[in-house]
């Protein structure tokens, strides 16, 4: 693939705001430059040699001036790379994405650009102020509230704008709001007018202040950057259409501690209801490579009545491992098939097989009893599994004469993370999810038993009662127990006042 340079909208915060267009250059980018204000979430959807460069403005703070961006931008594509320009918002609404790209002409460089969804409309709408309503306002006006300060006068044009009965948006404008509100009401506006300011809007950290032009400014409790402003009368329509913030975890920071290639699911269960996941994976999961057990294993599952699957891992890691042992599903043959949970039986289905037994209860106690029903003495038993797991399951099925294998699938390991990146993190949670008991145990090990005071003030919400009985006995507190043993169940427990 040429080289080539994508001015891309990251959007306003939600990283749900991406495009589909968007998704696909971040997985394709050899490198990618990005702004303050993107979701760093975006960047995992990049592949794993990404180089990735921050070169994020705040307030008097900037990484690289803007043309050390427009440098670099030219450089990295110059050196054959495909490279992402990932920006907030869209990139020319007020994005200097016109000034990049020009540059980019300049040096006869290919680009693109990718628009994104502007926080002048979505903001808005995550606070429940759509921008145009046809009986309250039929027009809108997006302004910069923060000129170039290199400019000789100003282009803002106070007089015209108090005379428009459209709604006014100002971006960037949250430490010129008395002169914008002033200078409205210079020109006729009337002191009335509603007015708004969102501050990091579509984010869980929305916060919105109300008011009027000439009392706005003292509404500004726990006001802070980004932030938009807007003046007209849609804003009255908050009260009735405030759908954000109404969702059952605004506001709440959520850590999640599984895997990274499993953390998907919970984590988009906890940002549809509202709320922040923040991913720290405490384990890793790698696979057995021991190939002639393994071959072993699969050359003799003819040979089984039964194999039980404890964990989503395990199925994904089987079948894989099947594959590359040039094998298929008919290999199984007449084995019934048993999951411990839910989502264990789900995976299977999702390889249109028939799960013969999956008990009500998604625990090894649960999964013997209903075995007990069902295997009878001299029953070949396959269990393919984690190399560490609870012995109860295996030997209480040789207790009723069955003739059990278990084999090692894969093996849950320490990732390499530090007690400080952990600690930094959990000043930013209110709330610690643990969805299998070697997560606790990495957890602690991670952090430092030295540290656990940084937990009293922490909600823990466990999966089931192995992981519960796991916390307990490290001697963490506040915890709670999904009364279901799912991510479904661990969302439901979230949402418990």
């Amino acid at each position: 693939m040429e080289n080539k340079v994508y001015l891309l909208g990251a959007g306003p915060g939600d990283e749900g705001l991406i495009t589909v267009k968007g998704l696909e250059c971040i997985k394709n980018a050899d490198v990618i430059v990005y702004d303050n204000l993107v979701n760093e979430n975006l960047l995992s959807f990049a592949k794993d040699s990404v180089e990735k460069i921050y070169v994020g403005k705040k307030i008097n703070q900037h990484t690289l001036v803007q043309d050390e961006i427009n440098k670099l931008l030219v450089q990295k594509a110059k050196e054959g790379k495909i490279v992402v320009r990932l920006k907030g918002g869209d990139p020319f609404v007020f994005g200097r994405g016109g000034e990049e790209a020009l540059e980019l002409k300049k040096e006869d460089i290919p680009f693109e650009i990718v628009p994104g969804i502007s926080s002048s409309i979505a903001a808005l709408a995550y606070a429940g102020i759509p921008i145009t309503h046809r009986a309250i306002s039929t027009s809108f006006h997006v302004i910069t509230g923060h000129e170039d300060p290199t400019k000789e006068e100003e282009s803002v044009d106070y007089q015209a704008l108090a005379q428009l009965k459209g709604t006014l948006v100002f971006l960037m404008g949250l430490n010129n709001l008395g002169k914008i509100c002033s200078q409205l009401l210079k020109y006729g506006k009337s002191s009335n007018t509603p007015a708004a300011v969102v501050s990091k809007g579509t984010t869980s950290e929305q916060k919105v202040a109300v008011g009027t032009l000439d009392n706005i400014e003292q509404k500004l409790d726990n006001i802070t950057y980004p932030a938009i402003i807007v003046v007209g009368d849609v804003i009255n329509l908050r009260e009735s259409l405030n759908w954000f913030e109404n969702k059952p975890l605004f506001g709440r920071k959520i850590l999640v501690t599984r895997a990274r290639h499993q953390a998907s699911a919970l984590v988009k269960k906890i940002e549809e209801a509202g709320g922040r996941a923040i991913e720290f994976p405490t384990i890793e999961i790698q696979s057995n490579d021991n190939d002639s057990q393994l071959k072993q294993m699969f050359d003799s599952l003819n040979n089984y009545q039964w194999i039980i699957f404890t964990s989503v891992n395990g199925v994904e890691i089987f079948f894989e491992k099947l594959k590359s042992n040039d094998k298929d599903i008919r290999t199984i043959g007449q084995a019934k098939l048993c999951a411990i949970g839910e989502a264990t039986r789900q995976a299977l289905e999702n390889y249109y097989l028939k799960v013969d037994f999956t008990p009500q209860e998604y625990v090894a106690e649960a999964l013997v009893e209903g075995l007990k029903e069902r295997i009878k003495a001299g029953d070949k038993v396959l269990i393919p599994r984690a190399d560490v797991a609870r012995e109860i399951l295996p030997d209480q099925l040789k207790e009723i004469g069955a003739v059990v294998d278990v084999v090692p699938l894969y093996k849950t390991v320490l990732p390499n993370r530090s007690a400080e990146e952990l600690k930094d993190i959990l000043d930013k949670v209110d709330t610690i999810t643990f969805a299998s008991s070697s997560t606790v145990t990495n957890f602690i090990q991670i952090l430092g038993r030295e540290n656990l005071h940084l937990l009293d003030n922490k909600e823990i919400a466990c999966i089931g009662p192995i992981t519960l009985d796991t916390a307990q006995e490290n001697g963490l507190k506040s915890i709670k127990m999904a009364r279901k043993y799912t991510i479904d169940g661990l969302v439901s427990l979230l949402m418990e006042k």
